[in-house]
């Protein structure tokens, strides 16, 4: 039979067994699209990253023989829609069966399962063959709980694919998790090594988007392209990672420094949403490179990794399989603000909020707790509705694909889902930012003061928010603690910074 097979941009994976069980008659089709890159306002580093990553997936795959129909924006056959293409193609090929991998976006989950029902010819979706769970694992374990507790999640992972485990059934080194060890705030010592270069010129590929009309967001280097498009470079980046980073990853995977752009981060979120690399191979490559380097590398920095993929990566995607459709409307805060425009500058006098979001338009990355505690801190305490902040988030970033990027949001940052991802609300005053950073020492507010004009924006912003959803946070006993605070502040001392606290809300561009 004549089977076409469908490659999405993130199904770049190697080694998916399609390759190695398809016949002379199986074509292979990948694309960009109007739809894909119109959906959201999107980093122009992100498009370009996918476009050329998906080249090269459909050279490599030429390489080995197999029959590709690769279609660029300009292609006088390309429709813009995966609907419509998919369609033509099998009237132009004489197609019999048609094949696809299991989207990771439900959106795409619904428009192909769709198509495949309409179709007059045989159909198949199969696994992408990517992750550790599968889309149901989440909801299977926690059937009949209360709470969906990541930890408890990590640790059934843990056991289940003997990772960081001892024979009998216990954590190496004694400790499940680490977390308490990854919080030093990094103060210019140790040196933070030299990065992986690629320095790829993509002007053809910008020359593509831009000749199309295509609405983007950002900053790019046309000549030094620095994102991973091979299996090739995202292995180099991973050989970076063990030997030069992994050794302090743990101690300051929280910290932040206006002068470092990545610090000890892997920058391999991509590689892995692309699924370039598989989430397995990065996590034995990394205890690998740790059991020959024992004395030099303590298993807090090694669990502190192995958390973020066995554990974060994986349980938001269950999160996001068990709860969709519904929890991209989710807005259990009921916030209605519009988020600032200095979002998508980096106009402001905040330090952190300018450094964060610089780096934001130029690396197209920031890590997570520049994108929790300061982004999505500021944008939570100003009150602004999760579907503007949802699309910025999933336009900004190279690796944000609406799995994983949505249940972060949401969940972890803007709290829109109620407390099912965090059990309270990841807000702060300019203190914590001041203990994990170094933005505060050059910044035109001041950390300690909570009302005037001098006064950090996060003080004033982070008591008004407490004030404003007491009623909501009144039973949580995480809040307990803050709203304790909260009713023995002095009327007066409340209202000034109520007061100073609206100033920013109304006007927050002028900050």
């Amino acid at each position: 039979m004549k089977t076409l097979r469908l490659i999405l941009g993130d199904q770049l994976n190697h080694r998916h067994s399609w390759y190695r069980n398809d016949h002379k008659d199986t074509l292979y089709f990948i694309a960009e699209m109007r739809q894909e890159t119109d959906y959201a306002r999107h980093h122009i580093q992100k498009l370009v990253a996918f476009f050329e990553a998906m080249q090269a997936f459909a050279r490599w795959l030429e390489s080995r023989g197999k029959r590709v129909i690769h279609y660029p924006l300009d292609h006088p056959h390309n429709t813009q829609w995966l609907e419509q293409n998919i369609r033509d193609l099998i009237r132009r090929h004489g197609i019999d069966r048609f094949e696809y991998q299991l989207p990771d976006e439900y959106r795409l989950e619904q428009q192909l399962r769709q198509l495949s029902e309409d179709l007059d010819i045989e159909c198949e979706a199969v696994d992408s063959e990517h992750f550790l769970t599968t889309r149901t694992e989440l909801a299977e374990y926690f059937q009949g709980r209360k709470t969906l507790l990541m930890e408890s999640f990590y640790r059934q992972l843990r056991r289940k694919h003997k990772i960081l485990m001892t024979g009998d059934d216990k954590p190496e080194g004694g400790q499940w998790n680490y977390d308490q060890s990854n919080r030093k705030k990094w103060r210019g010592r140790p040196a933070v090594p030299r990065g992986v270069g690629f320095r790829k010129d993509v002007r053809a590929t910008l020359e593509r988007i831009a000749a199309a009309g295509v609405a983007t967001v950002g900053e790019i280097d046309p000549l030094h392209f620095n994102w991973p498009s091979t299996r090739a470079d995202c292995l180099k980046l991973l050989r970076h990672f063990c030997r030069q980073l992994l050794v302090h990853f743990g101690d300051y995977q929280d910290a932040m420094d206006p002068g470092e752009d990545f610090l000890f981060h892997s920058r391999l979120s991509f590689a892995l949403n692309s699924k370039l690399l598989h989430p397995g191979e990065v996590i034995e490559a990394v205890l690998t490179h740790w059991r020959a380097h024992k004395r030099q590398i303590h298993i807090s920095q090694v669990e502190g990794f192995v958390r973020q993929v066995l554990g974060w990566r994986e349980y938001m995607r269950g999160v996001y399989w068990r709860e969709m459709p519904g929890y991209a409307s989710c807005n259990r805060l009921r916030n209605r603000r519009h988020l600032p425009e200095f979002y998508w500058t980096g106009h402001t006098r905040m330090n952190c909020l300018h450094h964060a979001i610089r780096n934001s338009l130029e690396h197209a990355y920031a890590h997570h707790i520049q994108r929790l505690m300061i982004t999505g801190n500021f944008a939570l305490l100003a009150q602004v509705h999760p579907d503007q902040v949802d699309a910025w988030y999933l336009g900004i970033y190279t690796d944000a694909v609406q799995w994983v990027q949505l249940p972060n949001t949401r969940g972890m940052s803007q709290f829109a889902d109620g407390g099912l991802v965090a059990t309270k609300p990841y807000v702060s005053s300019g203190s914590y930012i001041h203990k994990m950073s170094n933005y505060c020492e050059d910044c035109h507010y001041r950390v300690t003061e909570k009302t005037g004009d001098s006064a950090c924006p996060f003080n004033s912003l982070y008591w008004n928010f407490l004030a404003e959803k007491r009623a909501y946070f009144q039973g949580n006993p995480r809040m307990a603690m803050m709203l304790s605070l909260l009713n023995r502040m002095k009327p007066q001392e409340l209202r000034a910074l109520k007061s100073r606290a609206q100033q920013i809300i109304r006007n927050p561009d002028s900050f």
